[in-house]
């Protein structure tokens, strides 16, 4: 008879975590964020005291950004590690909803221990409970069912032998990757099971990369051959299969230009020959006419969403696209030739394919003309009073940063403007734009600190952001996690505005502070908030001060918050061209059909032609 130990399920399931390593010997799930209360603090919380030395614990402030810190972790370790959480149930439940779907947009692995209420139903209801008057197998954490890639409510303590290897075998898995949970029926967490000693031996997890079909594989290289003015798409695939020298080396073999998404920004450093900038909505001038020339577009890695795509306006209708991705779904995209494999595997199998193929040469000038652009946009201004662009904070960070330098953001303005114009070395980029959630910008430096410590960290949020979720800029502080915070103040939310009044030709409303029900005008002062969390702050006037004080943020072991008023109009155009000028490509963002305005039935009318033009392919 095989040997047991008499454990509680919350017990067993900290100790068996605790033992699942990666290939390398770390342990896999590097330990759990977690804020006790009614539901996790007697079971989950007594266990994760008792392996406190073999499974670390951080405390947070909110579930919702404990989640952020885990998934930037989980990212900045091009998935090899994760992060958990747990959350009390109820609103800490619910708190995580958004996390998950973050997580399941970007493809990121995170383990959610959501507690729940009790499984023998005897003290119902419960604090917190939620009641479903038609069926009584609802609790409030049914609503990470849809936002969870794996889902599973553990009702007995002996379903953990089975639950848990289901979930680390979605966690690791390159093609099924993204959020678990496990939801925990609290009195379930606290009842003891005799467990068999074996099934907390140390496991090592080790993610696979799966070679292409021959058939599909041949079929691509044929295209290939075939194709006189090919372009690479590059997204977050690449830098999640560690194919970055890969694609390098082939872009420069078979002389191909890669464009980049905001997941695959930084799989080439800017300074690579072959590297023509950002697809898209947010692209650049170079890209995009690159991709709308281009014979064949290859996708390697991306799920091909709108902002790449132009909504579905930027390819040459008798362009072939094709779809390099690990997951079947993804690679069928848009009617795309699929090739499902690992990024490397199939980069490296389709050069063996295509040994003397070289497209033709690509416009080199066009890559030069856009460059100089950026140095336009991104240059010092003469009058440092006057309040900066956006493209001039950014040329200021720019100016301080190192090859050691990694830029982080998440929503607004700044992931446009960072996309066409930060210049980073390889792996220098880090954007959670899938989801574009505001609120994830400082968790989410916090987790890249933490799995990249030799780093710097910097991190762009707005005013918007930054009044939304700032409280992990405390527990920074307390764990002596240091990074930058370039704070832009423009006083609402100037990103959407634009997009209102000049992308919807709409009336501003309801975002810029001026433009809102108030009765007072707000005067926040930033700085004073981030000091009493314990950050070193400072206000600058100018772009001069912002350089000097991103270099003096390395002498701290603190966060630095640096806060900066910027305009909220940059330029003129229309949405996202008023980042940088005119570029960029068609987002499609309805336009009301009826309206009172004539300059708003205009817009309409010109809505009507930029989506005549979509692709209906699916």
């Amino acid at each position: 008879m095989s040997k047991t130990i008499r454990l509680t399920a919350a017990q067993a399931m900290i100790k068996w975590l605790s033992v699942q390593m990666t290939s390398e010997g770390e342990r896999y799930i590097d330990g759990m964020w977690a804020i006790f209360g009614h539901g996790n603090v007697a079971g989950i919380g007594e266990a994760l005291h008792a392996y406190r030395d073999v499974f670390p614990t951080w405390r947070g402030q909110n579930e919702q950004t404990m989640g952020h810190a885990a998934i930037a972790y989980a990212k900045a370790k091009k998935r090899t590690r994760a992060m958990a959480l747990t959350s009390s149930i109820g609103p800490g439940s619910t708190n995580l909803v958004t996390t998950a779907a973050l997580a399941h947009v970007n493809r990121l692995p995170v383990l959610i221990v959501a507690s729940d209420v009790f499984a023998n139903r005897r003290p119902d209801p419960v604090l917190q409970q939620i009641e479903d008057f038609d069926d009584g197998t609802v609790s409030a954490n049914d609503c990470l069912r849809p936002v969870s890639r794996y889902f599973d409510r553990i009702t007995r303590p002996e379903q953990l032998l089975t639950a848990l290897p289901r979930a680390m075998r979605v966690l690791t898995d390159p093609a099924n990757c993204g959020p678990v949970t496990l939801s925990f029926c609290q009195d379930v967490q606290t009842e003891a099971y005799d467990y068999p000693e074996a099934f907390f031996d140390q496991k090592s997890w080790r993610i696979r990369r799966p070679e292409p079909d021959a058939e599909e594989l041949s079929h691509v290289a044929n295209l290939i051959k075939l194709a006189k003015n090919p372009v690479i798409i590059a997204g977050g695939g690449v830098i999640y299969a560690q194919a970055e020298e890969t694609l390098a080396a082939f872009a420069v073999k078979h002389n191909i230009p890669v464009t980049e998404t905001q997941a695959g920004k930084s799989a080439l450093a800017q300074s690579h020959p072959m590297n023509f900038g950002a697809s898209g909505v947010d692209g650049s001038a170079a890209a995009n006419a690159a991709l709308t020339e281009a014979d064949l577009v290859i996708g390697v890695g991306t799920r091909l969403q709108d902002f790449t795509t132009g909504s579905r306006t930027l390819f040459n209708e008798n362009a072939t696209l094709v779809s390099i991705n690990i997951h079947g779904y993804d690679a069928a995209k848009h009617a795309s030739e699929s090739l499902v494999a690992d990024a490397k595997i199939a980069l490296e199998k389709l050069s063996q394919a295509i040994p003397d193929y070289k497209a033709q040469t690509p416009n080199l000038d066009a890559r030069a003309d856009w460059l100089r652009a950026v140095d336009v946009y991104c240059a010092r201004p003469e009058d440092q009073a006057a309040k900066p662009t956006d493209g001039q904070v950014i040329g200021a960070v720019q100016r301080a940063a190192t090859d050691k330098t990694v830029v982080m953001c998440a929503a607004g303005t700044m992931p446009g403007a960072l996309k066409l114009l930060w210049q980073p070395a390889q792996g220098g980029y880090h954007m959670e734009y899938g989801f574009s959630c505001m609120g994830y910008e400082i968790a989410g430096a916090m987790g890249i600190k933490l799995a990249a410590p030799e780093r710097e960290v910097i991190c762009f949020i707005g005013d918007g952001s930054y009044m939304m979720a700032n409280s992990e800029l405390a527990t920074a502080v307390m764990r002596g996690i240091r990074f930058t915070v370039v704070l832009t103040d423009n006083a609402g939310y100037g990103c959407i505005n634009r997009l209102q009044t000049l992308g919807c030709s709409g009336e501003p409303f309801n975002n810029m502070y001026v433009d809102c029900n108030i009765e007072t005008q707000p005067n926040i002062d930033y700085v004073a908030h981030a000091a009493s969390m314990g950050a070193h702050a400072v206000k600058v006037s100018g772009t001069d001060m912002l350089e000097a004080e991103v270099k003096a943020a390395r002498s701290r072991n603190i966060p630095t918050v640096i806060v900066i008023d910027t305009t909220a109009k940059d330029f003129p155009g229309t949405g996202i061209e008023t980042t940088a000028g005119p570029h960029g490509f068609f987002w499609d963002v309805a336009v009301p059909e009826v309206s009172e305005r004539q300059e708003q039935r205009e817009r309409y009318l010109l809505y009507l032609d930029q989506i005549a033009r979509q692709s209906r392919v699916n």
